[in-house]
């Protein structure tokens, strides 16, 4: 009787034995280029196309404007404007950074921005505006992260575009940075005020 491991030819042994370590390797090969070298931006939405979500959002209590409450979500506005949905709470540290960009944004008057605060405290929620200034005309809560789902929301903080039919038409995931600002949004912006 033969031993089986003397039938087997040299290399094929070595063959067998490295199989599952190709197959690993070959795994996360797959894995970095669809996951992990992707851009999170691009992650893509059933919402475009779509009308936004119809859900109204109350105002942030005593977020004031020259005097007067800013007010909360109301979908009626969409329509007729071209507007940027930022959904943003006083807790996250990327919405800390985008804050700047976001003020610098609401100079140009050819678009609106709204707020949406997500599972945020009041008291910070106006802290944090107060720190960096309004860039809202509008600001509605979203005290228990319903509203947000309806919006598609991954986490905070996502910016929609919404066109004069208030109609999504692009989704920004993550923070609005000086590249994608440039190269990605205010492209989109542009494209839906024609």
């Amino acid at each position: 009787m033969s031993n089986p491991s003397t039938s087997v030819p040299p290399q094929r042994r070595t063959f067998l034995v490295l199989l599952p370590l190709i197959a690993f390797i070959g795994l996360a090969l797959l894995f970095w280029f669809r996951l992990g070298s992707g851009d999170p931006s691009r992650i893509p939405s059933a919402l475009i196309g779509r009308p936004a979500p119809q859900t109204v959002l109350s105002q942030l209590e005593g977020l004031q404007d020259n005097g007067t409450q800013v007010p909360g979500l109301d979908p009626a506005a969409f329509k007729g404007k071209v507007s940027l949905v930022n959904v943003w709470a006083s807790w996250c540290v990327p919405c800390h950074d985008e804050a700047p960009l976001l003020t610098e944004l609401a100079k140009d008057k050819r678009f609106q921005l709204v707020g949406i605060n997500y599972k945020d405290a009041a008291d910070n929620a106006r802290r944090f505006l107060g720190r960096y200034g309004n860039p809202f005309s509008r600001v509605g809560v979203d005290a228990n992260g319903r509203a947000s789902i309806e919006w598609g929301v991954y986490g905070v903080p996502e910016t929609f575009v919404v066109g004069r039919e208030g109609t999504i038409v692009y989704k920004l995931v993550g923070p609005i940075t000086p590249d994608n600002l440039q190269k990605v949004l205010l492209p989109q912006m542009e494209k839906a005020l024609k």
